[in-house]
């Protein structure tokens, strides 16, 4: 129902601007209106010409004219830099002091033995033993003392990490 008008505003929006601009006689596409009693400009194609070998001069540079001056006529210094200024302190690292903590003895009920657990040196914060610091001592402490000592070694390790 609107595809007629639609398709013929589409075709007058293309051919306005074409129709706007109309070549001269030569050919050539002229926008501007000519101001009044201007004569009418011919257009001629610009001829290059040939250079002939004997006339031709050496390049100069990469494309500076010699008698052309560049930049400032006076000499510029670079800015000198700042003088020494004093060091830094020094910061103090301080290492909190370490110290091997010793849980207390652990009961074997299999055995019998009372057992003294091993120092720990935690990797935790402040050398807080963590879990896998206690799971790692336990199974070491198993193996120091033996299956004569510690009966069923998984019970042991078990018993030690949950005391």
């Amino acid at each position: 129902m609107l595809r007629g008008p639609f398709i013929l505003m589409v075709v007058l929006a293309l051919a306005a601007p074409a129709a706007a601009i109309e070549p001269d006689a030569a050919g050539n596409y002229n926008i501007m209106k000519p101001e009044p009693g201007a004569p009418v400009a011919k257009h001629r194609r610009a001829r290059k010409h040939r250079v002939e070998p004997e006339t031709a001069q050496p390049p100069q540079g990469y494309g500076v004219k010699q008698d052309t001056r560049r930049g400032s006529s006076n000499p510029v210094y670079p800015a000198p830099l700042p003088g020494p200024q004093a060091p830094a302190p020094v910061p103090r690292i301080e290492q909190p002091s370490r110290r091997a903590t010793v849980p207390p003895p652990l009961y074997v009920p299999e055995t019998g033995r009372t057992l003294p657990n091993l120092p720990s040196i935690g990797s935790g914060p402040g050398g807080a033993e963590t879990s896998q610091d206690k799971a790692v001592r336990c199974a070491h402490q198993a193996g120091v003392y033996g299956p004569s000592a510690t009966g069923n070694s998984n019970a042991y390790i078990g018993g030690c990490i949950n005391q």
